[in-house]
This record gives C-alpha cells, structure tokens and sequence, in this order.
C-alpha cells in the first residue's frame, strides 16, 4: 500500500508540472498563422490577365516581401455587383482586418458591409465613398496616359490612333482624354479612334475591337483593358501599341513601344503598417507621379532618342506638380473651351469627367 501511495504521489506531481508547463506555452506562445494580421485582397480579374488584377497582385507580393508578419488571401475573379458583397463579408468572417477591394464596382458593396464590421478597415480602390473604416485610393494615371500618347502621336504615320475603351466612366475618359492631349502636343493632326467594349477582362472580344480600329486606318493602338488583346493585334498587323497596368511588352515585344503602368506595392505597405500602428484614418488618396504610384514602362527597340527627350522634360513638370495634364487651355470635342489658359482643372471635376477633349473621335454611351 505504501509503495502505491508513493506511485500515486509521484504521478500526481508529474501529471501537475506537465499541466501547468502546457498552461505557460499557450498562454505565452501563439501560433504563428494566428499572430499573423490577416489582409485580404478582391480582384475583378485573374491574377494572370497581366494587366489590372496582375498589378494589383504584384502589390501584395511585394507587401509580402517587406511585412513577412503578415498573411494575406486573394479571390480572384469576382463578379462587381451583389456576389462582391457575399466575398467581402465572407472574407471578414475568416479574420481578415483589412480589405482591399480593387475595382470600381465594389464600391457600394464595399460601403455595405463595412457598415456592418466598423473594426476592419476597408480600403476601396477608384471609387470616392468614404466611411469611418472606409477609405479609397487611386493613382493618377492619366499622367502617365500623357506621356504615352506623346509616344504615340510621334510615331504614328496615318495620324490615327486607335483607343480600345473599357467601359464608359469617368476614370476611362479621362485617361482616354489626357492621352489625346499627349499625342496632339507632339502632332497636332493626329485623331484618337475610340471603340468601347465594355468589358475589363475579356481577351477576344478586346483583340476584336483592336483589329477593327486597325482596319480604320490606326497604325498605333492603345487601351485601357486588362488583356494584352489589343497590343497582339497591332503586332499581327505590323503595327505598334502602348498597353497598360504592367508592362505588356513581352506579350507582343514587336509593337508595344511603352505602357502606362502602376507600381502599388509601397502604398500598401503603407497602409498595412499605419493601421498596424493605431494611426490610420480614412482618407481618399490620389497619388500622381511624384509618389512613383504611376509611371510608364521600359521603351521598346523602335522608340527614338527625340520622343524619349520629350517625354522626360514632360515627366519632369508632372513630377515637380507645377503643371498637370488638364492645364488650360483645352477644348472639347466641339471646340469650346472647357478649361481656360493658365488654370488647372480641379480634381473634383476631374473625377467626374463626362465629355471629351478635341482630337478624339467617338462619343460616350449613356
């Protein structure tokens, strides 16, 4: 009995010193996929559309490789309208404490389920709804669409340049018109063909569309999709292009001279380490070219030493912000002046441009 006793007691103080041991480790440890912040990205396209989505993803890589703490999860593919609503709420569900929502279209989807979550913060890109934990962001790129149409409006031979357009809002006709204005400061005959798609993914059809302008006369084509369509079809045809979101130039290297690009990565390791820090509040962000948000892509073989020039002195004034791209004077379709000589139009009219600039051919569906 005695030595039973003694077994009982020796187990007893095994078993406790083991319990309490276990008690220190999961209270003082966690693990790490749980210590992780959990950030969340929607796209509206495939990651590998090389265009749009691809950016974005390039982004949230590069956060990845500057914030190994964090943990991030990408939908890709997701329809804007009610399906966005169903993925941002499900996303929430799993932990996610911030959100990126990458496309015009999740917008109201986005403002309503943030109502529902006021402890995450919901970043909204191109879009201007704003909430306490909800923000949006965007990049100036109808400054780099500027210096890209100077490419173009110097290397076009018939003066027409075809425009494959996305759908018809003012983010689209701004960048359609800022890079009129860039291709007639450097040849002031040239027109700008524009045909709309409506579609941001859609490769066929956007190649399409592309030929079609091709068989218009344009011998240079640009677009504000995210397939390489339209740059494939000015390579077929002998022609050249400017694409856009990234560079497109290893998808069709004999016609894309440059493409009007986004770099996001620094942005969003921005954000991700002020909401870290307790100091993050909602805001709209509106980066240009002297945040390196935007910028044009490396120049292809065919682009002369004359064009580069140019397009340097033109990024410099952008850079500097003493001069910007909607700086009067500049006309519409109809030769009225909509902006006056020497004033720069504002922001909020920028955001909400509904008309075209002299140059471009094409109206703007309703």
């Amino acid at each position: 009995m005695k030595n039973r006793y003694l077994v009982f007691l020796l187990t007893l103080l095994v078993a406790t010193v083991f319990v309490l041991g276990g008690c220190g480790s999961s209270k003082d440890k966690k693990p790490a996929a749980e210590s992780k912040l959990k950030v969340a990205f929607v796209y509206v396209g495939p990651v590998g559309d090389a265009g749009w989505s691809y950016a974005h993803d390039q982004g949230r890589q590069y956060l990845i490789s500057k914030m190994p703490d964090v943990q991030t999860t990408i939908i890709e593919s997701v329809p804007e309208g009610a399906d966005a609503e169903r993925v941002i709420t499900q996303l929430v569900e799993q932990g996610h404490k911030i959100i990126f929502t990458t496309s015009f279209g999740y917008m109201d989807p986005t403002i309503n389920v943030a109502k529902k979550y006021p402890n995450v913060v919901f970043m909204h890109c191109s879009g201007y709804k704003t909430a306490a934990n909800v923000g949006t962001y965007f990049g100036r790129i109808y400054q780099s669409r500027y210096l890209t149409g100077i490419v173009a409006g110097k290397a076009t031979k018939t003066n027409v340049v075809g425009y494959v357009a996305a759908h018809p809002i003012p983010e689209v006709v701004r960048g359609i018109n800022a890079f009129t204005l860039g291709v007639r400061s450097v040849n002031p005959n040239a027109k700008v063909k524009v045909i709309w798609t409506n579609t941001w993914y859609d490769p066929a059809k956007e190649k399409q569309a592309g030929k079609t302008l091709l068989d218009a006369g344009a011998d240079v084509i640009a677009q504000h999709q995210d397939t390489p369509g339209p740059q494939q079809a000015a390579q077929e045809k002998g022609k050249l292009g400017i694409g856009y979101n990234t560079d497109m130039s290893k998808m069709a290297p004999k016609a894309v001279m440059t493409s009007a690009v986004w770099n996001w990565g620094p942005y969003y390791v921005k954000i991700v380490d002020a909401v870290k820090k307790g100091t993050w509040k909602s805001g709209q962000y509106w980066g240009g070219m002297n945040d390196k948000i935007v910028d044009i892509a490396p120049y292809g073989p065919m682009v002369g030493e004359d064009t580069k020039k140019l397009v340097d002195t033109a990024k410099k004034k952008l850079a500097e912000g003493k001069w910007d791209v909607f700086t009067g004077p500049v006309k519409d379709q109809t030769g009225k002046v909509v902006v006056k000589d020497g004033q720069k139009m504002s922001d909020a009219d920028m955001l909400k441009m509904n008309w075209f600039v002299e140059g471009v051919e094409g109206t703007i569906p309703k």
